[in-house]
């Protein structure tokens, strides 16, 4: 009988230490979630930001970044101010010049192919010279957001035409330059400065400062553009 009677309170306390065992199991597991959030939180506010300093002198903290991502509005500005210093020619800086700055963030198996498509905007004469009080502007009208390709490359729509006056033409004329833009992340910058860097060779390198090139350019309306 007393047996039993020990038996009976064993099978009563079992099931008393399985919702105990249980709770503590659940308590244990809400506390590793609770300090993994927490140390997830605080190794974001103890990354620390890395200091740029820019060519002119200035400095400003950034937050870390990936190798491979670049914010959309540095795609979006690399692309429009890259294409703006290739196509804005003038006597002090001729389409050539433009040309050799430009082409620095330009891919090198597509410079052939856009080299002759910008020969062809200057119809009439000389790709290397301007003629005197001819002045050439890049106006662009916008500059879509950057679609992702792949990881480190993207694609964006530009739509813009560039303006031509001379001394005879005040009016100017206008040229289309709709484009598909693709761009993607290079290991190293391409620019580089001359010892006598002059305004548009700094601009090309803050350009580079960005890591990215130009890797293929197609008409807008072009459906196989890769």
């Amino acid at each position: 009988m007393q047996i039993l009677k020990t038996e009976n309170k064993k099978s009563n306390i079992l099931p008393l230490f399985a919702v105990v065992t249980f709770g503590l199991n659940v308590f244990s597991l809400l506390l590793l979630m609770f300090h993994g959030s927490m140390l997830q939180a605080l190794k974001q506010q103890l990354t620390p930001q890395s200091l740029v300093q820019l060519i002119d002198g200035q400095a400003i903290t950034v937050d870390p970044k990936p190798s491979i991502e670049r914010y959309p509005e540095t795609i979006r500005r690399f692309v429009g101010e890259t294409i703006s210093l290739m196509l804005t020619w003038s006597e002090q800086q001729p389409p050539q010049t433009a040309w050799d700055i430009s082409s620095q963030m330009i891919s090198n198996n597509i410079k052939q192919k856009l080299l002759l498509e910008l020969t062809n905007l200057k119809s009439g004469s000389q790709f290397q010279t301007i003629n005197k009080g001819s002045e050439y502007v890049l106006v662009i009208d916008s500059i879509s957001q950057p679609t992702k390709i792949t990881d480190g490359a993207w694609k964006l729509d530009m739509y813009a035409h560039q303006l031509s006056f001379t001394n005879y033409d005040k009016l100017g004329q206008s040229n289309p330059f709709n484009k598909q833009i693709l761009v993607r992340v290079v290991d190293e910058a391409g620019t580089s400065l001359p010892d006598k860097p002059l305004s548009w060779h700094l601009a090309a390198y803050r350009l580079g400062e960005a890591r990215l090139e130009i890797y293929n350019i197609c008409d807008i309306k072009d459906k196989n553009c890769s």
